[in-house]
């Protein structure tokens, strides 16, 4: 069974650990660097996403983040997706560009505009909640879109990283977190 970590410092992160458990992982909080070791892939939540990266910057977390990427998988969800692109706008804010994305910040309106959307995912509907959503405005030639709302890309994977813009924790439906323990399944434990 695959460890996975969900980064818990802001956001909802024990619905991931949910998720993780119901697709067949075996979750595990991440606060520190030190935690990153026990991990083989790690799951970036949904929160805000400018205070997500000052705390990775007051837990010295930010530059063990991406050397923990450079070798294993990571998944972010809406802010985590933010946190994982190349380039975000409105307004324009650092990111840890671990994928070829550009995205533009609540880009689906404030809070009251969530939603609960059907999105198609494979030829098949998927349930997605959208709260504060990003928009993904460019994916790179590098990177596979694997679903879309509205024409827009909401699913995107590239190499061994994977973002959604939307909430799939918050959903039953566990094929995100399937997919995701699929591309950790497919790098040796702890590497």
């Amino acid at each position: 069974m695959k460890t996975i970590g969900i980064l818990a410092l802001q956001g909802d992160f024990d619905a991931h650990r949910k998720a993780v458990e119901r697709a067949g992982g075996r979750p595990v909080e991440v606060r520190t660097a030190k935690d990153l070791d026990a991990c083989d892939g790690l799951i970036v939540p949904g929160g805000e996403s400018t205070t997500m990266l000052k705390l990775l910057d007051i837990e010295n977390l930010t530059e063990p983040l991406r050397q923990f990427a450079g070798r294993k998988p990571v998944f972010g969800t809406c802010a985590g997706a933010i946190l994982l692109a190349h380039s975000v706008t409105s307004p324009t804010q650092p990111s840890l560009n671990l994928i070829d994305i550009d995205v533009e910040r609540n880009a689906y309106g404030r809070q009251i505009d969530s939603r609960v959307a059907h999105v198609e995912a494979g030829g098949q509907p998927m349930e997605a909640v959208f709260i504060r959503a990003p928009k993904i405005r460019r994916v790179g030639p590098g990177s596979t879109i694997l679903a879309t709302y509205n024409g827009d890309p909401v699913w995107v994977e590239q190499g061994r990283h994977m973002v959604t813009t939307f909430h799939p924790e918050l959903t039953p439906d566990s094929r995100v977190h399937e997919r995701f323990l699929e591309k950790v399944s497919t790098l040796p434990s702890r590497a």
